[in-house]
């Protein structure tokens, strides 16, 4: 046995009114599972023993965590108290220790709230704290009713007197138990309600009659409250999450000219004068430098981008983009690129797994992939890099200051040097020294009148229509 603390989270959640099969903790907030959130929470109060309780279709939540934390299946859903009861063997092993219980579908809970939650618990030595929060409008929630010593119970609205109900105290859901204290209150529950249902919240009234002390902590994350049981309470929970996040990012001073369709993910870090225009949505582990201009409408998941970086319409995933660059519209950037410094794309260019050099320029409908491009290099439109046979992808090398005309296509593995020049329509598939120029054009044939006699009729109606 051990006497560490551990976390239990809730999370069998069906989500009936979400009217979809997912499993409730397992909807998205700000690109993230509402369990996540809960996970991370965890993870930055240095708390690594979770178990999770999961329920209705099972299989997606342990299919996510992928091991990472152990699993209990509640088969029925018979109420809060009989999920914790199916994680009673994961809580034996930590007799001596405290319990966190969480619920996966409150996304809002923080570190310092937990942190802070359990130095009151050990040191009033309490038997359960419930986390609470004051908030402006508590109906709907449990109320929390205090007493000389601690807490006395927590009151649900349907129960609470006219006086109760103007409680602003609530409770969150979340709670701090002895462990050996919960199990045996555990061992005492009984579905007595309308419900038939086993209530973890007459725990407290079980260990207050056995003489323990119950107490509540006050979060000043008045957040730690909300949860989603419908598309609009998840709405709701996104938009909370984002303007907190918007608000964060204009502290640091970053400049939004309006906020319609921006989003961020929550681990997203972006530099003070940049500017983040319309329709961005920005996610992953994405850093972004000083005097930037993003958007508008840019997708940007997992990726740096230095200072001074214009990005107009851009879809990045997995890539660095270095300072300088001026990249778009509709520019894709695909996994595994890297922009070097004061690189220019243009319009419908896409690039995939490649390293571009300093200064180069890339024109317009071109198709960059697999490839190693050196700095100061011109690449006209219409260029494609030809990477994949039907088996195999090879890469293509363009040495620095080369010049590749319009519609080349350099079919890899094949290699430009320095200096070289691909003339305009060329096909190359045998590597150019430095230097040198490759044409491919075929021998061009000029047949006198064929066009007047081909297009005679048509010549003739534009002359009747005056055009």
């Amino acid at each position: 046995m051990s006497n560490e603390n551990c976390a239990v989270i809730l999370a069998g959640g069906q989500g009936k009114r979400m009217k979809s099969d997912l499993p409730k903790p397992m909807f998205e907030v700000l690109g993230e599972p509402m369990l996540e959130w809960v996970i991370k929470a965890c993870e930055g109060a240095d708390m690594s023993r979770l178990c999770v309780v999961t329920g209705f279709n099972h299989e997606v939540i342990e299919e996510y965590l992928g091991g990472r934390y152990e699993t209990v299946f509640q088969p029925e859903r018979m109420g809060t108290g009989h999920a914790v009861i199916m994680a009673r063997e994961f809580l034996r092993r930590y007799m001596g220790g405290n319990v966190l219980i969480l619920n996966g579908d409150a996304p809002f809970i923080d570190s310092e709230t937990i942190k802070k939650s359990l130095e009151l618990h050990e040191r009033e030595n309490n038997a359960v704290t419930v986390i609470t929060a004051e908030v402006d409008d508590p109906k709907g929630y449990g109320r929390i009713i205090r007493g000389e010593d601690g807490i006395r119970g927590i009151v649900e609205e349907n129960d609470a007197s006219v006086e109760q109900k103007k409680i602003c105290e609530i409770n969150s859901g979340a709670y701090w138990f002895n462990i050996e204290k919960l199990i045996d209150a555990l061992g005492q529950l009984k579905p007595a309600n309308s419900q038939r249902e086993y209530y973890l919240t007459d725990t407290i009234f079980i260990l207050i009659s056995m003489g323990f002390r119950a107490d509540a902590y006050i979060s000043e994350n008045s957040d730690s409250v909300l949860g989603a049981n419908d598309r609009k309470g998840l709405l709701m929970l996104n938009n909370c999450a984002r303007y907190a996040i918007i608000n964060k990012l204009l502290d640091e001073g970053v400049e939004f000219v309006c906020t319609d369709g921006v989003s961020f993910g929550r681990d997203v870090k972006i530099g003070r004068g940049t500017r983040i225009l319309q329709g961005c949505i920005i996610g992953g582990n994405t850093e972004i430098g000083e005097n930037c201009v993003i958007g508008p409408n840019c997708v940007i998941e997992n990726c740096t981008v230095g200072d001074n970086v214009t990005l107009n319409s851009v879809q990045a995933h997995d890539s660095r983009v270095n300072s300088g660059a001026h990249i778009g519209p509709f520019v894709q950037l695909r996994p595994g690129c890297v922009i070097g410094e004061g690189v220019k794309i243009g319009d419908f260019v896409e690039v995939k797994n490649s390293n571009i050099g300093d200064n180069t320029s890339i024109s317009h409908l071109t198709y960059i992939g697999d490839s190693d491009v050196g700095s100061g290099v011109n690449i006209g439109c219409g260029v494609a890099t030809c990477n994949y046979d039907g088996e195999k992808k090879f890469r293509t090398q363009i040495g620095d200051n080369a010049f590749i005309g319009c519609n080349t296509n350099l079919v890899a593995p094949v290699k430009i040097g320095n200096a070289a020049y691909t003339g305009a329509g060329t096909t190359v598939t045998k590597d150019v020294p430095d230097g040198a120029l490759v044409l491919g054009r075929p021998d061009e044939k000029i047949v006198e009148g064929f066009g007047t006699k081909r297009l005679a009729s048509r010549i003739e109606k534009a002359k009747k229509s005056g055009k």
